[in-house]
């Protein structure tokens, strides 16, 4: 039930009499992902005591960690990180974890001829018109400076950008074929969008925000330049461990239903049972935060109807070794066909097994994602050994379908179409009462990353703490 049906003229939850704020002494943080624990950890170094509720049996959110081998993980989620993401690197730095390079040295594959036809190519440049591709490029960031990332939806023409969609706004502006060609591909690499569903405005904000067009898609000296060494889920295992050790609780298996909040307290209840808190800091994805029943209700909802979940499936195929660096090939691939419409060498730093991965985003997701797993399976290989004719028969084939994952309603992030700027973007970080939002939805620096998450976290943190 949305929070609109709940309560239809919401009221503000009442205000201690004094008018004083005073910081909390209880939390309750639902969400056991990096925004949550990073909240989590910042209330509990403070004194705050803090109970963590996880609707999964396991910490990460949308991080998700495969062991491929004894003491060898990959990144079934969010896996990457470059310079300008500081306060991760920061936080990796206090939990004693390091990064590793992601590996891109040798040729790419590319399969983006009508007839299926693949060629091979330095560099990650597809064989397509340079021009063309250039003047699409500029036409990116030129809408990319002209967003307000603090506030997008004041964006001077922020009503025109926030009706249309990408699609109807690549149909306007790209007249050569082979841009047409590469845009849905390249939006599906950053954003995991089908161009049909997202506003032009959010897709200008996103570029924006995670820090331009260029520093997005690159790997060396980009947001794509490292890894976490053991995998991006560790991060949040080492912040619930402190969080443990500090006398913080947290509970798996636990899905948040409510949240109740009379006079200066909230009560959240569970499947479980119910946590008693002068503060609540809710930090999972709008689709799943408007799932919950809030009393009073919600002024805004956390999404609206035409918020999409992120069309992303992860496949890690797995094989003795990297084959493809012995033939002067990186790994990495662009197919104008799905399934996989990119790969990339996601070998451990160690060198073995080799892990091929394969992204399957947009309006190609949602329909591999309703294929039965054995076709899944035998179309993401067969794909697989054409662009890499030397490949093997895979020892290991993993598959994440972030799509229908109900604890994340899709990766990389929520999508916003037409008009949810305007509509939800004033109140994405609004608390409500005592009750406030992380996630990396709510951040307009890094929105959608790992770093975007970690952000969110320490805000809604700094709020509840502030005098």
């Amino acid at each position: 039930m949305s929070a609109a049906a709940l309560a239809p003229t919401p009221q503000e939850p009442e205000r201690p009499q004094d008018g004083a704020r005073r910081a909390p002494r209880t939390a309750v943080v639902v969400g056991a992902g990096p925004a949550g624990l990073t909240a989590a950890v910042e209330l509990a170094d403070r004194g705050v005591r803090v109970t963590v509720l996880e609707a999964r049996d396991r910490v990460g959110g949308r991080t998700r960690g495969i062991e491929v081998a004894p003491g060898r993980w990959i990144d079934a989620g969010a896996a990457y990180l470059g310079d300008r993401h500081t306060e991760l690197h920061a936080l990796l730095a206090a939990c004693d974890l390091k990064t590793a390079p992601t590996t891109m040295l040798g040729a790419s594959r590319f399969a983006l001829a009508a007839d299926g036809s693949q060629a091979t190519a330095d560099g990650r440049f597809p064989p397509l018109n340079a021009v063309a591709l250039g003047d699409l490029f500029e036409l990116l960031d030129e809408l990319a400076c002209s967003v307000r990332p603090e506030a997008p939806w004041l964006t001077p023409n922020a009503e025109e950008l926030d009706a249309a969609t990408a699609a109807e706004w690549a149909e306007r502006n790209l007249s050569h074929p082979d841009a047409r060609l590469f845009f849905p591909l390249f939006l599906g690499e950053m954003m995991a969008a089908d161009p049909a569903k997202v506003s032009v405005l959010h897709m200008a904000f996103y570029l924006r925000s995670g820090g331009g067009l260029r520093f997005l898609n690159a790997f060396e000296g980009g947001a794509q330049q490292d890894r976490v060494a053991g995998g991006a889920h560790r991060l949040c295992e080492r912040l619930a461990r402190r969080l443990l050790d500090g006398g913080g609780v947290l509970r798996t298996g636990e899905p948040v239903l409510a949240v109740e909040q009379t006079g200066s307290e909230a009560t959240v209840r569970t499947s479980g049972g119910s946590y008693r808190a002068d503060a609540v800091v809710v930090a999972v994805p709008p689709l799943l935060a408007d799932a919950i029943e809030f009393r009073p209700g919600l002024p805004v909802p956390r999404a609206a109807s035409r918020t999409e979940r992120g069309c992303a499936v992860k496949l890690n195929l797995v094989f003795p070794e990297p084959v493809w660096r012995e033939h002067g090939l990186s790994g990495w691939s662009v197919n104008a066909a799905g399934p996989l419409l990119s790969t990339v060498d996601d070998t451990p730093p160690e060198g073995s097994p080799g892990v091929l991965t394969g992204f399957v985003t947009g309006a190609e997701a949602h329909r591999f994602a309703a294929l039965p797993p054995a076709e899944q399976r035998a179309a993401a290989v067969a794909q697989a050994r054409r662009l890499f004719p030397m490949l093997p028969e895979p020892i290991g084939f993993h598959l994440t379908d972030w799509v229908n994952e109900p604890w994340s309603r899709g990766c990389y992030a929520a999508l916003f179409g037409p008009g949810d700027w305007s509509a939800l973007g004033p109140t994405l970080t609004a608390p409500h009462g005592q009750v406030h939002f992380a996630g990396t939805e709510t951040s307009t620096e890094f929105f959608g990353l790992l770093e975007g998450a970690i952000r969110s976290g320490r805000r809604a943190a700094a709020a509840l703490l502030a005098p």
